[in-house]
């Protein structure tokens, strides 16, 4: 990342800088009691493995515990995130893996070189003109093949929201709400296959439906 990163790339990692801290303690393992979520990012796992040694990049990886738990199921993963106080954070969560500072929507990785990529609620900070963009760029980044998992807070229609205060601290985030059809479009324009869409109901204190979509890199 450079000076040259666009705005709301400044913005997130200034505002996750800010709150990496209380937002460990909230969510320490966001899967722990999620099956749904659990059994997807099972199946992804077995995907991946399937289709050779390639490793895994958890985009927006947080505190974390995606990362793991890949790991734990015998995935070679590695963390990336925008805020080098979260990736500090991680890596002493779970010193046995790897994180990276950078941004999911300008990946310095070589070409067809995962076999997979988990960006769970991280694309919701991206705005829709960079979107498809950013996908171009997982899709380099793939080997023939390869696997993609997705999830992120939708509704009913398209919406954006401004989030100006979390945890006490100021923060400056804009999130795009959007349904599955629209971000399995941007997926499409990339030149990556839609293999499976998944709409959860809110639960508990939840606001919003959770999507989760599987793609792939055509072999």
């Amino acid at each position: 990342m450079s000076a040259q990163d666009p705005e709301f790339i400044a913005a997130a990692r200034s505002s996750y800088d800010a709150i990496a801290g209380p937002y460990r303690e909230r969510h320490p393992d966001g899967l722990g009691d999620r099956p749904l979520e659990r059994g997807l990012l099972t199946a992804f796992a077995e995907l991946v493995r399937a289709g050779g040694t390639a490793p895994v990049a958890d985009l927006g990886s947080g505190p974390g515990y995606v990362t793991a738990r890949l790991h734990a199921l015998g995935v070679p993963v590695f963390g990336v995130d925008v805020s080098p106080r979260t990736v500090e954070l991680a890596r002493r969560s779970h010193p046995g893996l790897r994180f990276h500072v950078g941004s999911l929507t300008s990946l310095d990785l070589p070409d067809g070189s995962l076999g997979g990529i988990a960006a769970l609620y991280s694309i919701i900070h991206v705005p829709d003109e960079y979107l498809t963009e950013t996908f171009a760029g997982f899709h380099r980044v793939l080997e023939p093949g390869g696997h993609v998992l997705l999830a992120f807070q939708s509704g009913d229609e398209d919406d954006r929201s401004r989030l100006s205060e979390r945890f006490g601290q100021a923060v400056s985030l804009d999130c795009y709400w959007r349904t599955p059809e629209t971000v399995a479009g941007h997926l499409t324009r990339a030149g990556l296959r839609i293999q499976a869409r998944v709409l959860r109901e809110p639960e508990e204190d939840e606001t919003r439906p959770r999507a989760f979509l599987l793609a792939r890199k055509p072999a």
